[in-house]
């Protein structure tokens, strides 16, 4: 019981003015929520002590570090930080008699691996669709992706890194007219603008991102041997200069978490919660078919025990389809400076059950800084009344923490060491570099097979010649004709036409026919 309410994550209370304490309750954690607010409004802090609850009740986390500010849950807060008065009078404010400073457990997590733990998926597991909205690939091109997965399936080729993949569409592009016969029309033009978008994923850092070991979903997944959960926090500073790659990520996580976690119904409390920051970076130009996978994974990983939460700075980012899923919502302030944003400000306050003591659509308005209009789940899961709350100050250290510090808890990780060394097994480049080397000894033997009886002709022809007669002319020389004379003169009609046979077998034309040959017989096999 932290803040005083039983069950449940104390978010915040006030005085006459704001309600009495709000909290989540753990029961319903998993039926979604939302974190809205404009720049500057207090959200970073709402998810620190969002964080800092849901571990404390035993329940891990996931969330992308933007800022790098969410670094500070590995350290304790201190009576020497600038906000250590102003956090004491507002724990008094609000009735949070237990409030004390400390650290919680975290692992640090970064694609690029310099700021946590390399974190890593393969190919296969990425899958076409989500590549293919990486990649930002038209619907043709998505078939042909779709079309090189589905032999890569079929022929055992492992799909590890983008080198594999990159390997495998050279391949199809040399055997599309075969393939097109069998999956439909695989344009080498299509081929060829996949790969120069794999060149560009590839320039971005997406490379890191592919290969083995890949993330195992229980290493994020932890609890400490005191019951706290483990939060694991993903250094996405960097990362968001390529805003595709991050998104498509954190899709594809909840995607391995929907696909590989087992039904548990309602729990007490969830298994697992999934902050999704800057959210509207999924949604931004994204196909229907991309919108309706999230709508999916938002309506059924709750019964797996997942919590989503999707962070961003206006509620309208968030498609009304998977906004409807979001059952626990805190709204910080909305600026209303355009006829639009006056707009998506009454439609936010629309979806919140009213409170009669004051306006919903002023009171986004007006609160400040660390403060919100919060709405929970209550008994039975129905929304709770809109309320102004001030949020609860964190116990964890305000800001990022020194690169020291960071090493420190990376190196002393329970999975230390575990990711770090990058694994290359065989795989569909390493399948496919053997097959070419084999058909090209098998060409090679070819050759020199048709080669020997040439070589072998010339003491035959030798042989058979007719010997010097001094000059004579056939007409003036008498001599008998025989059978065997005239045997002689039809082998040297056919030695002749091999000769010219052999010739050109041995010449350009004759080793394109015998790698055509080969060539066939590689691809049959």
């Amino acid at each position: 019981m932290v803040g005083g309410l039983d069950g449940a994550i104390f978010v915040g209370g006030g005085g006459e003015e704001y309600a009495t304490k709000q909290g989540l309750l753990l029961k319903y954690a998993n039926r979604h929520g939302l974190v809205a607010g404009a720049t500057g409004t207090g959200k970073t802090v709402t998810l620190q002590i969002l964080s800092e609850g849901f571990s404390k009740a035993g329940v891990p986390v996931f969330v992308s570090d933007v800022k790098g500010d969410l670094s500070g849950l590995a350290a304790t807060m201190s009576a020497d930080h600038k906000l250590h008065e102003p956090f004491q009078k507002r724990a008094g404010i609000i009735g949070f008699e237990d409030y004390a400073y400390e650290a919680f457990p975290v692992t640090f997590w970064d694609i690029y691996g310099e700021q946590g733990h390399p974190i890593r998926t393969t190919v296969s597991e990425m899958g076409p669709l989500l590549l293919s909205r990486l990649l930002e690939l038209t619907d043709v091109q998505e078939g042909v992706l779709n079309i090189a997965f589905r032999v890569a399936d079929e022929q055992g080729m492992p799909l590890l890194d983008l080198e594999d993949l990159q390997a495998l569409l050279v391949w199809v592009g040399q055997n599309a007219e075969d393939l097109s016969l069998r999956y439909g029309n695989v344009a080498t033009a299509s081929v060829g603008a996949i790969q120069r978008a794999l060149l560009v994923l590839e320039n971005q850092g997406g490379k890191r991102l592919f290969g083995e070991p890949a993330l195992e979903l229980s290493d994020m997944m932890r609890t400490e041997p005191n019951g706290q959960g483990r939060i694991s926090i993903l250094a996405a500073d960097k990362l968001m200069a390529s805003p595709k790659l991050y998104a498509t990520f954190l899709l594809w996580l909840l995607s391995e978490l929907f696909e590989e976690l087992p039904e548990v119904g309602d729990p007490d409390k969830p298994k697992l919660v999934f902050f999704f920051d800057e959210a509207h970076l999924l949604f931004d130009d994204a196909p229907k078919a991309l919108v309706d996978k999230v709508e999916q994974v938002a309506r059924l990983i709750r019964s797996k025990g997942v919590g989503v939460y999707f962070v961003t700075q206006n509620p309208a980012d968030v498609p009304e389809d998977v906004l409807g899923q979001l059952g626990n919502r805190i709204q910080h302030a909305l600026r209303a400076f355009t006829a639009k944003d006056r707009k998506d400000l009454r439609q936010a306050a629309e979806t919140y059950r009213d409170n009669p003591r004051f306006s919903t659509e002023d009171a986004i308005r007006e609160v400040g800084v660390g403060e919100a209009v919060t709405s929970f789940l209550e008994a039975k899961g129905a929304p709770g009344v809109v309320e102004r709350t001030l949020i609860r100050p964190p116990s964890s250290y305000l800001g990022s923490i020194d690169p020291a510090l960071r090493k420190s808890v990376i190196d002393t990780s329970p999975i230390a060491g575990k990711y770090e060394a990058l694994i290359d097994r065989e795989s569909a480049a390493e399948i496919l570099a053997a097959r070419a080397e084999a058909a090209a000894k098998e060409a090679e033997a070819a050759e020199a097979a048709v080669a020997e009886p040439e070589d072998a002709a010339g003491p035959r022809e030798f042989n058979n010649a007719r010997r010097y007669d001094g000059g004579r002319s056939p007409s003036r020389t008498t001599r008998k004709t025989t059978k065997k004379d005239d045997r002689s003169f039809g082998s040297q009609v056919g030695e002749e036409v091999t000769k010219v046979i052999i010739k050109e077998l041995k010449g350009t034309t004759g080793r394109r026919i015998v790698r055509g040959i080969f060539g066939t017989i590689f691809k049959a096999r």
